[in-house]
């Protein structure tokens, strides 16, 4: 079932190299929000990484990787109603500083903020010498983060700036947390207050058995690695089961995958614009991508043999991504495609994202069925190929998405908690 608020759509906020080349970096950035925000969205939505990641350097052809809590300082003041979804992990970085940047920009913003919270999955070698911590040791570290994170902001609350400089008023709002945990020791109180609007809504993005069961206890909101329906609707229902028992309503969880598009006036011209987006990938980089997604190697088989389960490697071995891994190793299962096939798959060659292709109207039936099936609550826009499959999802598939009433024609309020449905 799907419930009656509109889609959720975010867009993930990214610029060529070739712009960024040119000098206009960050006002590239800037007329890229703007003209999600002239589309009514809900947010634009910046990844970030604490590596020097070189596949990732050579596909932005080596544009900066700014801190994207500092790009939405520069963002916010150039918008005013779409929100900005930084991504902040909890894994390296103290929970003062987390809330402190984060009411600060919150702040800047006017209320347009929110967290997507993730644990990093390597880099600790950037921040000290111990190897990286187990997925379950670092959701355990991310929910006490969070937990002093938002205590923090509340032992500041919005009244103090209505005390007047009263000393009386003062010691009695503002209140250390004296928190004692297994891996935080904060006295606080933060010295900032919390912006009025309430919480900063969380974003999260965990899929193995640990991550879910964090990301359907904290999360307003979920970024989803779904390339098919099934994987959709299974992830979508047991969120909200989670959600249930961890004494929250359904609702309360919003499944966004990644919709990688590519658009054009026709079908083939869209498939097209994906294959150029790809032929950079050799073969041998297929081959060395499947090897790092679930540690098989299948170059001994001919490109029209079948991958079958029996081929699959222990489940159990140590992988760099659970999500990654485990939405391969269900497509092997469930179809034994070829190796052409496999080294083809999205979750393959880069991308685990919802991969949509075709016609405007091809894209809007596949997010309407998807969202009528109860796969999404709505999604992040991930623009794929030239600048016109960019102008192609601004110019007609949003417009044909407010036509159904799926989507709101103008903003219905100013924050990021207005345009979820969070304040209802």
């Amino acid at each position: 079932m799907t419930t009656k608020r509109h889609l959720i759509i975010g867009m993930h906020l990214a610029v060529s190299g070739e712009q960024g080349k040119k000098g206009a970096f960050i006002d590239e950035h800037i007329a890229f929000a703007q003209r999600a925000e002239a589309a009514k969205l809900d947010f634009v939505f910046k990844a970030d990484y604490l590596i020097a990641h070189p596949e990732l350097m050579a596909k932005t052809k080596g544009t900066a990787g700014l801190d994207p809590s500092f790009l939405f300082a520069t963002v916010a003041r150039e918008t005013k109603h779409i929100g900005l979804v930084t991504t902040v992990s909890t894994s390296f970085i103290p929970p003062y500083i987390i809330a402190r940047q984060l009411q600060s920009l919150n702040w800047i913003s006017e209320g347009r903020l929110g967290w997507n919270l993730v644990t990093s999955i390597d880099g600790a070698y950037n921040f000290s010498n111990e190897p990286m911590p187990s997925s379950e040791e670092r959701y355990a570290k991310a929910a006490e983060c969070k937990e002093v994170v938002q205590q923090l902001w509340h032992s500041n609350p919005y009244e103090i700036l209505e005390a007047d400089g009263n000393l009386e008023i003062i010691n009695e709002l503002v209140k250390p947390i004296n928190h004692e945990g297994e891996y935080f020791h904060v006295k606080g109180p933060l010295n900032i207050p919390m912006y009025p609007a309430g919480d900063i809504p969380l974003f999260q993005a965990g899929a193995s058995e640990t991550g879910r069961q964090f990301a359907a206890t904290v999360s307003n909101a979920i970024f989803a690695a779904t390339p098919v329906m099934e994987v959709g609707i299974e992830l979508r229902n047991d969120l909200r089961k989670r959600a249930i028992t961890a004494g929250r309503s359904a609702d309360d969880i919003r499944l966004l995958p990644g919709l990688y598009f590519f658009i054009g006036d026709t079908y083939e011209e869209a498939l097209e614009m994906h294959r150029k987006a790809h032929e950079h990938l050799t073969t041998e980089r297929r081959y060395t991508a499947l090897e790092s997604v679930i540690g098989m190697d299948i170059r001994h088989l001919s490109l029209v043999e079948h991958v079958t389960a029996a081929m699959l490697p222990p489940e159990d071995q140590k992988v760099r991504s659970k999500t990654h891994a485990q939405l391969v190793r269900r497509y092997i299962i469930e179809h034994e495609p070829t190796v052409e096939a496999l080294l083809a798959r999205p979750e393959v060659i880069g991308s685990a994202h919802l991969v949509a292709i075709g016609t405007p109207q091809d894209i809007v039936n596949q997010i309407v069925t998807f969202y009528e099936k109860g796969a999404l609550d709505g999604f992040i826009a991930v623009p794929g190929g030239p600048a016109k499959s960019l102008d192609l999802f601004f110019s007609d598939v949003i417009p044909m998405l407010v036509e159904r009433g799926l989507f709101r024609a103008e903003y219905k309020g100013n924050t990021l908690r207005s345009h979820l449905g969070l304040d209802v």
